[in-house]
């Protein structure tokens, strides 16, 4: 009998000593903001963040600077983007039917500003989770590169 009373007098001591008395640890978390009443960004009115505010392109692809911008790509690119395929990047064949011109060489000139700002290179990050690296193209590389781009709808 003794026994029992000193084994539920313990059960009821630990019991009491786990419930009250102490202050819970803080717990540090990273708060994301996610704008919930924003708009989806429309790709194809989205210009981007970034020095290329408008740019006229011709129907006619100009095929001497396609094919320059093939060598930028080749040489810049390839090691994250394939045309037709999705790698480290996503598939870049098409591009210029999902994204405006000032898009694409805003994200090719300004690629660390526009993935902190720009929804839809946010979106891409968090889907490859690989940011763009910077390659330092000028306005004119970039404008080559989008010309080869043109050619590969």
């Amino acid at each position: 009998m003794m026994n029992l009373k000193l084994i539920v007098l313990t059960v009821v001591v630990i019991t009491l000593f786990s419930c009250g008395g102490s202050t819970p640890t803080e717990e540090k978390t990273t708060e994301v903001k996610v704008e919930e009443n924003a708009a989806p960004a429309d790709p194809m009115s989205d210009k981007g963040i970034g020095p290329i505010k408008s740019i006229d392109i011709t129907a006619d692809v100009n095929t001497a600077m396609a094919t320059e911008g093939e060598a930028i790509f080749t040489a810049k690119c390839t090691a994250c983007h394939k045309i037709g395929k999705r790698y480290i990047g996503p598939d870049l064949a098409g591009v210029t039917t999902r994204r405006t011109p000032e898009w694409i060489m805003n994200m090719i000139l300004n690629p660390v500003e526009m993935v902190e700002k720009n929804e839809i290179a946010k979106k891409l990050l968090a889907e490859y989770n690989a940011p763009m690296a910077n390659q330092n193209l000028t306005e004119e590389e970039a404008r080559k590169v989008l010309e080869f781009f043109r050619t590969k709808n």
